[in-house]
């Protein structure tokens, strides 16, 4: 019997793509990139399944490329903002996603920028590695405190829930905002409803865990930071343009606000070069997931996902559930 093939656009951890070899013959993406547009339309066609990236733009024209007989792009990430769902779902091709099991990881990494934002790590280190270092000092690369401040923590999800809970050990004060309030969120973090301008005005740092959405876009712009405090800092391990990166600059050149710790970016990989030139921005290459075991249960779901689709079955994560009944034969 002829086994199902499957695409994968870019290399994923080896014990993913050994179950998926289990079952499917499978073809890899042997370059450490993005897919060009053409390359991606070429090696999708005749597929019954494929995993794809974030970093890889699936619409229309990839799904009419694929075929009539792909089943399911699994997507190896928990945001789907990549994929035209409205087009999947014309072309009964199921979605799925790896949501919950990079809570942890995302979170800790945004307690990670927060440190090292609001602690100086990075200048810090670089100030003792070039050798200027010399002795302690009173007013040496003076930090803000962080152990009873206000948290402001945006989008009560997953990950915005755990990412809460972690500040119970250093005694802060909890608000948090989104479209409706969440008593999930409050019984775990003891956090406190508020609308947007509130926790902006209020809060020494404000965390970003909401999806890219046509209403999420820009969240962050020049009247938000207008009024956060000028000792605020931000935070971002979600995506980047929910944020105005040139207003954001602005804001950090002009010292609107004390600083920020940004896993992503507007226009990745591109990074607006006036960040790069300043010191009181954090910058890291969108590694909030970047653990071995994490990436690694990531490629296991979306491998799951693909064999349960091709063998009939519901899969655990399909962000377009109405396709099912259709596309489940």
């Amino acid at each position: 019997m002829k086994r199902p093939n499957v695409y994968v656009t870019r290399k994923i951890p080896q014990p993913a793509i050994e179950l998926l070899q289990q079952h499917c013959d499978v073809e890899i993406n042997p370059a450490d990139r993005v897919l060009s547009k053409q390359e991606l339309l070429t090696k999708v066609q005749e597929r019954e399944a494929v995993i794809c990236l974030l970093t890889d733009i699936i619409d229309a024209e990839v799904f009419e490329q694929a075929g009539r007989q792909c089943k399911i792009f699994a997507n190896y990430a928990v945001g789907f903002n990549n994929i035209d769902i409205k087009a999947a779902t014309a072309r009964k091709v199921i979605i799925t996603n790896t949501p919950g099991v990079l809570d942890d990881a995302t979170a800790d990494c945004a307690w990670a920028l927060l440190f090292a934002t609001a602690r100086r790590i990075p200048s810090a280190e670089k100030f003792l590695r070039t050798g200027k270092f010399t002795g302690w000092g009173p007013l040496l690369y003076l930090g803000m405190d962080i152990t009873g401040k206000t948290l402001g923590v945006v989008g009560a999800g997953r990950i915005g829930r755990n990412f809460a809970q972690k500040a119970k050990g250093f005694k802060m004060k909890i608000l948090y905002t989104d479209t409706q309030p969440n008593q999930a969120f409050e019984e775990a973090t003891g956090g406190e409803y508020t609308d947007k301008e509130t926790l902006l005005r209020q809060a020494d740092y404000v965390s970003l865990h909401i999806p890219l959405l046509p209403t999420t876009r820009h969240y962050i712009g020049a009247e938000e930071l207008k009024i956060m405090k000028r000792t605020a800092i931000l935070i971002n391990t979600s995506r980047g343009p929910v944020v105005d990166e040139t207003e954001l600059v602005k804001a950090l050149q002009q010292e609107q606000i004390w600083g920020a710790g940004l896993d992503v970016f507007e226009n990745e990989p591109d990074v607006h070069p006036e960040l790069l030139k300043l010191d009181n921005v954090v910058l890291v290459p969108h590694i909030a997931s970047a653990t071995i075991e994490t990436r690694t249960n990531m490629g296991l779901i979306a491998v799951n996902n693909v064999i349960k689709v091709l063998n009939n079955q519901v899969p655990d994560n399909c962000v377009n559930p109405e396709v099912l009944e259709l596309a489940i034969r």
